[in-house]
């Protein structure tokens, strides 16, 4: 039976990014092992996937002697487990991840690339956030970003040789669960829990964003463009997500507006974000960075129209005025205009929604993705053992 180690630096990643994929494994006849901090998610996903977690303490900053720490844990749980294959997902867990697999041994070292911090870092940190992704693609034997503009990225800026790059499919790291997130699926005791917390009046025009709250998700200016728009007078915008202020802090100002003012609901996040889709008029994503964003295609799945940043990543899925609004990123005042439109043109909208229906449906199924990474992972043990018959 092929071992496979799975790594994340936070659960919450397993979780929600790679949901259902260890499983998938599993009952493919693997023998998968998750890595990732502890968390409170650990002992659900543990049940959820059906296979085992190991905690190494991975942080989320740069904590260089704790970092080599981790990095040594590892290496002994590498050289211990024997893995066939190592597949990393988020920063810091694919650096160490993929050093301490190639010391220890270990054949194949995926790492998947969901976006890059280094977009939108000052320049004394980009340098540095440069250097260890580019460490990361040396010691990784391949590297699926999961989009293809994310890929055109890579190899423009020269971060690795492009032999080494692969994208799944059309892109995404996990695909779409269109059983849970389908209008045939909600619960109608969630569905009345989320309409209480939003308290819609009749006719409201409902904006929802989902996503942590910070600055690089594009919170600033959506609330901006939002309370400088017509729309905020007939409708409500409900931010979905958690203040993350330590990382990537809101300026107060906003978080003020957010906290403050009538027509703007901030909730917790929620493990039932399909029926805040259901509730929805519009998806709003005003990213900064992504890699391929699972929201767009949770909205796509929900029939829910969508206005999105230009960016790496949203383009992949979003044509602007065929499958959804396209405004250029941190323009507060073309996403105003875009919210007044989606207002108005509301048949217009629900015709690109519909028309982002039909391609999440073609192309990005979450099982489809599990069967196009389990073909990759059989390709590359093929490979691996004819260079060993070779030499």
């Amino acid at each position: 039976m092929p071992k496979l180690i799975r790594i994340t630096t936070v659960p919450l990643s397993l979780k929600l990014l790679l949901a259902g994929q260890m499983k998938f494994m599993m009952e493919a006849g693997w023998d998968v092992l998750m890595v990732s901090a502890d968390g409170r998610e650990v002992n659900e996903v543990t049940r959820r996937e059906g296979c085992p977690h190991h905690v190494i303490p991975f942080t989320r900053k740069i904590t260089p002697f704790h970092d080599l720490y981790c990095l040594w844990l590892l290496y002994r749980l590498f050289k211990k487990e024997k893995p066939d294959i190592v597949h990393s997902h988020t920063p810091k867990a694919g650096l160490l991840g993929m050093i301490a697999a190639k010391f220890a041994g270990v054949k194949t070292r995926i790492h998947t690339v969901a976006g890059m911090p280094y977009m939108v870092a000052e320049k004394r940190k980009k340098n540095l956030l440069i250097a260890m992704e580019k460490l990361t693609f040396r010691w990784a034997t391949e590297v699926w970003p999961n989009s293809f503009s994310l890929k055109d990225f890579m190899l423009k800026e020269g971060l690795l040789d492009e032999s080494k790059v692969k994208v799944i499919g059309h892109g995404s790291s996990n695909g779409v669960d269109l059983d849970k997130f389908s209008r045939n699926s909600l619960a109608e005791n969630h569905l009345i829990a989320a309409t209480i917390r939003i308290t819609p009046s009749e006719n409201d025009f409902l904006i929802l964003a989902v996503g942590r709250l910070v600055r690089d998700k594009g919170i600033e200016e959506l609330v901006e463009a939002f309370l400088l728009s017509k729309v905020s007078q007939y409708g409500k915008l409900i931010l979905l997500g958690s203040f993350e202020q330590k990382l990537n802090p809101i300026s107060e100002e906003v978080i003020r507006k957010i906290q403050d003012h009538p027509r703007i609901v901030q909730i917790e996040w929620s493990d039932h974000v399909a029926h805040y889709f259901a509730l929805a008029d519009v998806l709003v994503h005003a990213s900064h960075r992504e890699g391929f964003p699972n929201v767009l295609l949770e909205a796509g799945a929900m029939q829910v129209p969508v206005i999105c940043s230009d960016i790496i990543g949203n383009v992949d899925l979003i044509t602007n005025k065929q499958t959804g609004l396209v405004f250029p990123v941190k323009n507060t005042e073309v996403l105003k205009d875009a919210l007044e439109f989606a207002f108005v043109k509301r048949d217009f909208m629900q015709v690109l929604a519909d028309n982002l229906y039909k391609e999440v449906n073609e192309k990005y199924e979450r099982n489809q993705i599990h069967q196009l990474i389990l073909e990759n992972y059989i390709r590359l043990g093929a490979e691996n053992l004819e260079i060993q018959n070779q030499s």
